[in-house]
C-alpha cells in the first residue's frame, strides 16, 4: 500500500480566521489551580474575536477578570483522522467576561446553549496570536 505524502502548508492569519469562523465548535484552554484545563465550546467569530456562552459554574468565569481579562488559548479544527488531511488553527488571546447588555443579549440570541443549565454568561476572545496549518495531499511533481 502507498502511503500519502502529506504538505504542511502555514497560513495567514486572515485564513486561520476565516477557517475558524467556519465551525462553531472548538475548545477553549484556561488555567485552573495552576493548571491547564480544556472545555469544548460553541462559537461564533463576530467583528475578529470568539465569542462563546459559559453556564454559571463554569471555571473560565471565575478566571476570567472582566478588567484585565485573562489569558486563554482557544483551537478548532476540521480534520480526517482516517486521511490526515484538514486544517488546524490555535488562538492566544485575552478573554474578558462581556458586559453591555446589548451585545450580551445579541449574542445569546446567536449562541445556542449546548445543555440545559443557564448559560447567561458571554465571554470574548480578543486574538493576540494566531497559529493555522492546512494538511493537504503532497502533489507529484509532474503534477504542478
Amino acid at each position: 500500500m502507498n502511503e500519502i505524502r502529506r504538505d504542511l502548508t502555514e497560513l495567514t492569519d486572515t485564513e486561520s480566521l476565516a477557517l475558524l469562523g467556519s465551525v462553531s465548535l472548538g475548545r477553549i484552554v484556561f488555567t485552573t489551580r495552576a493548571l491547564p484545563t480544556v472545555r469544548p465550546v460553541g462559537h461564533i467569530l463576530d467583528d475578529g474575536q470568539i465569542v462563546i456562552r459559559s453556564h454559571l459554574g463554569a471555571a473560565i468565569i471565575s478566571q476570567t477578570d472582566a478588567k484585565s481579562g485573562s489569558v486563554v488559548a482557544y483551537e478548532a479544527d476540521d480534520l480526517d483522522p482516517v486521511r490526515r488531511l484538514g486544517w488546524s488553527v490555535s488562538i492566544t488571546g485575552t478573554a474578558r467576561i462581556l458586559r453591555d447588555t446589548d451585545q450580551v443579549e445579541r449574542y445569546r440570541r446567536r449562541l445556542s446553549p449546548w445543555v440545559s443549565d443557564t448559560t447567561d454568561h458571554i465571554i470574548a476572545i480578543h486574538p493576540e496570536l494566531i497559529d493555522g496549518f492546512r494538511l493537504t495531499v503532497q502533489r507529484c511533481p509532474d503534477e504542478l
